[in-house]
C-alpha cells in the first residue's frame, strides 16, 4: 500500500511543468483577432508583409486620442516580435513623427519608459494590442498632452 500525504501532492503539483503555448500559435491568434476586427476600434494591426511566415513584423496604427496634440490623427508604427515573444515584449518603432518622451529621434520606443513594456510579465504576457493601447495612453499623460506635435504626415523614414 502506498501512502501519499497532502504535502507530497502539493509539492508534486508545484513541480509540474507549465504548458507553454508556441509562439506562432500565440501570434496566429493575434492575427485572427485583428483580421476579424476584434481589437479595440482605436487601433489596427496586421502583418507588414504577407509572406512573413514567422509572423514577426506587424504594421500597426493608433488613432490619436482626443484632447492631445495628435487628436484624430492616424499614427503608423512597426512592431517586431522577436523569437522569444511573447515571453519578451516586442520592439516598437513609430513611422509617424511624434513628440513623446518614450520615443527617440529615430522613432524607436524606449521600453523602459512605457509601462506596458517595462512591466511585461513572462508568466502572463501582454500582446500587440495591449502595447498599442499602452502607447495610446502615453499621449494622454498630463505632461505629454501639452507637447507640441510635428505636423500631420511627417515621418521618421
Amino acid at each position: 500500500r502506498i501512502e501519499i500525504q497532502i504535502e507530497d501532492l502539493t509539492t508534486m503539483a508545484a513541480q509540474q511543468e507549465k504548458i507553454v503555448v508556441p509562439r506562432n500559435f500565440y501570434l496566429l491568434d493575434e492575427l485572427e483577432r485583428a483580421e476579424k476586427g476584434k481589437t479595440h476600434m482605436t487601433i489596427s494591426m496586421g502583418l507588414a508583409r504577407g509572406d512573413d511566415v514567422t509572423l514577426s513584423d506587424w504594421q500597426c496604427t493608433i488613432l490619436g486620442p482626443d484632447g492631445t496634440g495628435v487628436e484624430n490623427r492616424i499614427l503608423s508604427l512597426l512592431v517586431s516580435c522577436g523569437p522569444d515573444y511573447p515571453r519578451e515584449p516586442p520592439s516598437v518603432c513609430f513611422q509617424s513623427r511624434v513628440n513623446l518622451s518614450c520615443v527617440d529621434n529615430k522613432g524607436q520606443v524606449d521600453p523602459r519608459k512605457v509601462n506596458v513594456l517595462r512591466l511585461w510579465n513572462r508568466e502572463q504576457p501582454g500582446n500587440i494590442e495591449s502595447v498599442l493601447q499602452g502607447l495610446r495612453k502615453e499621449f494622454m499623460a498630463p505632461a505629454e498632452k501639452k507637447k507640441q506635435q510635428p505636423a500631420d504626415g511627417q515621418t521618421y523614414f
